[in-house]
């Protein structure tokens, strides 16, 4: 590739094989890599946070070692492609250099040009430059795309809408996310059905247009659809927005507004009458948590909504934000709504059952896999895997939360809590299947026509310092 008559890419010196574009399908297995929460480069992060090898990094030089045949048909990337809200110490050098840090957003970027360059850090690093280059990829934004706790709430909305710096924030986060991942989810035909891309051809600065289309976007969650459908022979991926399109309204709280969710419902449903045999729902948040995770969550919206606008309302409010009580099981009305859609695939009411439905996730900086168990009729198998963090770590605070949330102790005493609390429990019943993992790690799924195996490669370092990625599961999904 040439920019102005100069080679730009690949570099002359390369360790790698020569990019190509490459097509899915063909003989053999069709698999996918996937995960998310990657924080910016090891080369871009202070050695002292102690951050395990990037599993992004490790996975592509695997690659370059391997047989063609044996690299994924795709990759997956499930949300904090980029940490807006966190920089790292060269990029807090770089911004101090161009305004003044010391006032808000402080050493958080504020703008488009800023989040220019944490694209760059992130995806300019030989590896990940490679990879991408050479393996078609899926993404989703999470909340640090733009900042940690996008759209919890109505009250944390309220906080921040008014703030100076959040107008050029939330567009500058949109814009780039709408030119550097969201332009490559889509098919020529949905590109073809863009408003905003077809606007923007022919002219020479498309920032008036993008700008109006992501204060559109955040103003109105029915003004844009994030969400999107990839075809991949007999496996097809429904990715679910499940950040800009939240209606936040207290009594009214949901993941999707009712007309994308009735999208999604319908994406689905196409997938199971077009004979897919493995249907994928990508969404950076976890559906099925640790069952005393979800009756927490489940529990604090409960209190917030029966006492809205008094004392215990405020404080489930406080507890909601304080520890990020926001997932699917938060949304209570959209988890039991996607629960339904699932069930129905996997019993066979919407045409011949496919083998696996699986729903891909992040953000919660560890990997497990759960099955859906209950309740009966189910002819094909419904999991839950989660993986995170690609180059990043979990506090030790979380990875004790994680670990007690299976226990049978911790589900006995949550129970309790629900209960008391009269909170409607959900006839949805799951099970730990593997995990919890903690570290770096990337996923991956390998399906051969009905069968399908999920493998979790996690990231360390030998005796000398240098990474080792190593196979920690490999476990069969049908």
């Amino acid at each position: 590739m040439h920019l102005d008559d100069v080679p730009a890419w690949p570099s002359r010196h390369s360790a790698f094989p020569p990019s190509r574009i490459r097509t899915p399908g063909g003989p053999g297995p069709f698999r996918i890599a996937f995960g998310s929460c990657r924080y910016a480069t090891p080369a871009s992060v202070d050695v002292r946070d102690g951050i395990p090898p990037d599993a992004l990094d490790c996975y592509a030089t695997r690659l370059a070692g391997q047989d063609e045949a044996e690299w994924p048909d795709a990759l997956v990337l499930l949300g904090d492609q980029v940490y807006a809200d966190e920089t790292t110490p060269p990029t807090q050098a770089w911004l101090a250099g161009r305004r003044d840090v010391s006032v808000a957003p402080g050493t958080q970027v504020a703008d488009f040009d800023e989040y220019t360059r944490l694209y760059r850090e992130s995806w300019g690093d030989p590896e990940v430059r490679w990879l991408l280059s050479t393996i078609p990829s899926a993404m989703i934004f999470d909340d640090h795309e733009m900042i940690d706790d996008w759209n919890t709430s109505a009250a944390w909305r309220d906080s921040v809408v008014d703030e100076p710096w959040w107008r050029a924030r939330i567009t500058g986060g949109l814009t780039s996310y709408f030119v550097y991942q969201h332009l490559g989810n889509l098919s020529p035909a949905e590109l073809a059905a863009n408003d905003t891309w077809q606007q923007m051809q022919g002219h020479d600065d498309a920032e008036p247009m993008l700008t109006a289309m992501a204060e559109r976007a955040d103003g109105d969650p029915t003004a844009f659809r994030w969400s999107y459908v990839r075809h991949w022979d007999h496996v097809r991926l429904v990715m679910v927005d499940s950040r800009a399109g939240r209606v936040l309204a207290e009594r009214d709280r949901q993941i999707l507004d009712d007309a994308e969710f009735t999208w999604v419902e319908e994406a689905v449903r196409e997938a199971v009458s077009d004979g897919v045999e493995h249907v994928l729902v990508g969404t950076s948040l976890p559906w099925l948590l640790p069952h005393a995770i979800h009756d927490i969550e489940r529990w604090d919206e409960t209190l917030a909504v029966r006492h809205h606008g008094r004392l215990l309302g405020r404080l489930a409010e406080k507890l909601r934000q304080a520890a990020d009580l926001e997932h699917w099981a938060a949304f209570g009305q959209s988890f039991e709504r996607l629960g339904r859609l699932l069930v129905s695939v996997a019993r066979g009411e919407a045409g011949p059952a496919p083998a696996t439905t699986l729903v891909l996730s992040g953000d919660v900086h560890h990997a497990y896999a759960a099955e859906l168990v209950a309740p009966g009729g189910l002819t094909g198998r419904v999991h839950q895997l989660t993986v995170s963090p690609l180059h990043n770590q979990a506090p030790h605070a979380i990875e004790i939360g994680f670990r007690i949330g299976w226990s049978r102790w911790a589900r006995a005493l949550t129970g309790s809590i629900t209960k008391a609390a009269r909170v409607p429990r959900t006839g949805l019943e799951w099970r730990k299947q593997a995990g919890p993992f903690f570290g770096n790690e990337l996923g991956e799924l390998v399906f051969q026509g009905r069968d399908a195996r999920f493998r979790l490669w996690a990231t360390s370092r030998d005796d000398d310092g240098a990474p080792v990625f190593t196979r920690v599961l490999d476990t069969e999904l049908a």
